[in-house]
């Protein structure tokens, strides 16, 4: 029986021509479907938010879904997050930023599309704590939820009528998900607020699932 070849970073990188979005976990190259309007509207309040609040405390770098990541070698490994922060001091020099980035985000966003298999997004989920990523939001706009993993493999979901929190990534960070998930965006209160804005909701207790 024939052995599946795996593919490599170098095989990826090859595709740059293709304008296709690619992710590659373990060695196997995945072809991604364009994002729906909701899934990119999603996308820009999150920037938005996440990156105005990075930017104004010179905290790091936020990047957009273009950017990829190599989080493992030997299977290879490389995903491209909807938005990533990594933090000042991990950066490399700008010399050292062309083609994609070997290291694992601070924290890293996927928004689940349809077509996307509960298979897939826990690789992608295992893929980037394995490889030291200290926060991953999975995004679910169908049901309205984004469900939080720390490194210790613990979850908690938190849902559209709660107010995410940026933990020990993003510490003061908080956005209402009313917001997020909101078809016009709410452009005046989607934002990333501290504990001492007037407008910032209380974090609810814990509804996570192990």
């Amino acid at each position: 029986m024939a052995t599946a070849t795996l593919r490599t970073v170098e095989d990826l990188m090859g595709l740059d021509g293709d304008p296709g979005r690619f992710d590659l976990i373990d060695g196997e190259i995945s072809r991604m479907a364009p994002a729906s309007g909701h899934h990119g509207g999603i996308a820009g309040t999150l920037s938005r938010v996440v990156g105005n609040f990075v930017f104004d405390r010179d905290l790091g770098t936020v990047y957009t879904a273009e950017t990829g990541f190599i989080l493992r070698r030997d299977p290879d490994s490389v995903l491209v997050p909807d938005l990533a922060y990594v933090t000042a001091d991990r950066l490399p020099p700008l010399d050292d930023q062309v083609g994609f980035l070997a290291l694992a985000p601070d924290l890293a966003i996927e928004i689940i599309s349809p077509s996307e298999t509960a298979r897939r997004v826990a690789a992608k989920v295992a893929a980037y704590l394995d490889a030291g990523c200290r926060l991953v939001w999975v995004v679910e706009p169908r049901q309205r939820t984004v469900t939080a993993w720390t490194p210790d493999r613990q979850s908690r979901v938190f849902r559209a009528d709660e107010t995410l929190d940026g933990g020990d990534v993003l510490p003061g960070f908080t956005v209402p998900l009313a917001n997020v998930f909101s078809p016009s965006g709410s452009r005046g209160r989607s934002r990333g607020m501290g504990p001492g804005d007037p407008d910032a909701s209380p974090t609810t207790p814990a509804r996570g699932v192990a």
